[in-house]
């Protein structure tokens, strides 16, 4: 069958993630040193018990991660003594700091030239666990739609995210390609759901599943060659 759609993870695999979740964790603290220091001197350990606080309360915000963050920031300024609304309001400044800084990032140099080739050919969409939004890192444009975990409330590997990107590109699993770097929730996840799957490893791990991913490139300047093989 013709690949006709090709989805695309995002965190590590359009860039290198780590750097990005690091300075937006620092951003938040820095947040809170200078608005709420009783909250910012609060341990890690503290952040996350209250987060396991709040998904036992509210179980269904497990992948709604963006949702979830601002209510344990506000269960945090509650506990430090704010009010509501003002903790309400506090938390969504609080995370608004957060997601900016979670969204200045650099694509990896290869990645437009990439998709750029590809979307003469194909239809491209993103399926990604995280927050990160194809608009605010300007990648939008080259993408027919993106799926985020946080907005349908369920998460890769489950297939049904899959078959939500099969139906908004109107393709059957076999005319469709997922990449990601995640050997679970991207490889293991696409190839449940029907798809085929490429595999990113820039830093050339072992795979260490029993299943083989039907792919796997280095960088992202192999997809477009390694696509024109298999049509």
């Amino acid at each position: 069958m013709s690949i006709k759609l090709i989805t695309f993870d995002l965190d590590d695999t359009l860039w290198d993630n780590v750097p990005v979740i690091i300075s937006a964790e620092a951003s938040m603290r820095e947040w809170l040193a200078t608005h709420a220091t009783k909250v910012g001197d609060l341990p890690l350990e503290k952040f996350a018990s209250l987060r396991q606080q709040v998904l036992e309360r509210h179980p269904e915000l497990k992948y709604r991660i963006s949702v979830l963050r601002q209510k344990v920031l506000q269960h945090a300024f509650e506990e430090a003594g704010y009010p509501l609304p003002e903790a309400a309001q506090m938390a969504d400044v609080c995370f608004e700091a957060f997601i900016h800084a979670r969204h200045q990032l650099t694509v990896f140099p290869e990645a437009e030239p990439m998709l750029q080739a590809l979307r003469r050919d194909y239809l491209l969409g993103v399926i990604t666990n995280g927050n990160a939004d194809v608009q605010r890192v300007g990648l939008a444009d080259y993408f027919h739609f993106a799926l985020r975990a946080e907005d349908i409330g369920i998460a890769k590997p489950d297939a049904r995210l899959f078959q939500e990107a099969l139906q908004r590109g109107g393709v059957a699993p076999g005319a469709a390609v997922h990449v990601g770097d995640h050997p679970g929730d991207d490889i293991a996840g696409a190839q449940q759901a029907g798809l085929r799957a490429v595999w990113f490893n820039p830093a050339g791990k072992a795979w260490e599943a029993e299943k083989l991913p039907d792919a796997e490139i280095r960088s992202l300047t192999e997809l477009p060659a390694l696509l024109t093989r298999w049509k």
